[in-house]
């Protein structure tokens, strides 16, 4: 039997100045799905990304497609899972573009030819073919979302883990993330506030609360609840 790709019970997680980010949180999240995790600031959507990382260390158990996420496991659940983050410039630091999407292959020890199919197939998965001897601080923030995630592709990862990949983004750069995001094989979670990109990428949505989860279902049920959103201050 197939296992959850993420499967998470009981999970909590407090911030050493004391701000308790997670609540006794459960969620599964089944193979091939792509759930949107909407909640306003502070419901804790980026503390849970970074705990199915292995970046935080949570009460609770999470389990990757059924490797328990413990440090022992954390590189190979890194191969499994990649991680955006909201900031591109977190994400990307070597000289050219090239050498930032061909760090992790290189990492995961694969021969050089095999490195450079994954360096093309990825920068062109996110339309950035031609591109690969520039530096990524010389490319918009809009390209520079793309390369971020081309750094993740280039792993090819079971599970797509993005914090708001739409920040900041102007509505023509949006478009094309969404797209990206649309023709991208695997399960997905996306952090976000964009009902639009939710709406356009997910099947399904979990609406988080103050480190818990409020509710589930699919994307039109739980942007459908007018008065739901309003309690957990979205609109």
């Amino acid at each position: 039997m197939t296992p959850p790709a993420v499967c998470i019970r009981d999970l909590t997680f407090r911030y050493p100045d004391g701000t308790m980010a997670l609540q006794n949180l459960s969620l599964e999240v089944p193979p091939g799905a792509r759930v949107a995790l909407l909640g306003s600031n502070g419901a804790g959507k980026s503390t849970l990304l970074l705990c199915l990382n292995g970046l935080n260390d949570p009460a609770g158990t999470i389990e990757v497609e059924g490797v328990p996420v413990t440090r022992p496991n954390l590189a190979a659940l890194r191969a499994r899972i990649g991680l955006v983050f909201q900031n591109p410039d977190d994400q990307l630091f070597c000289p050219t573009l090239f050498d930032d999407v061909a760090f992790g292959p290189r990492n995961q020890g694969l021969p050089e030819d095999q490195v450079l199919t994954r360096v093309h197939d990825a920068l062109h998965a996110v339309g950035l073919d031609g591109l690969e001897e520039k530096s990524a601080f010389h490319l918009s923030f809009g390209q520079r979302k793309r390369a971020a995630l081309a750094t993740v592709l280039s792993m090819k990862p079971g599970i797509l883990a993005l914090d708001e990949p739409s920040a900041n983004l102007h509505p023509r750069a949006r478009r094309e993330l969404a797209a990206v995001l649309r023709a991208a094989g695997g399960t997905h979670l996306i952090a976000t506030h964009d009902f639009d990109l939710a709406r356009d990428v997910c099947d399904r949505a979990v609406l988080m609360w103050k480190g818990r989860v409020e509710a589930e279902g699919t994307v039109a049920e739980i942007l459908g609840d007018r008065k739901r959103l309003e309690d957990v201050e979205l609109e």
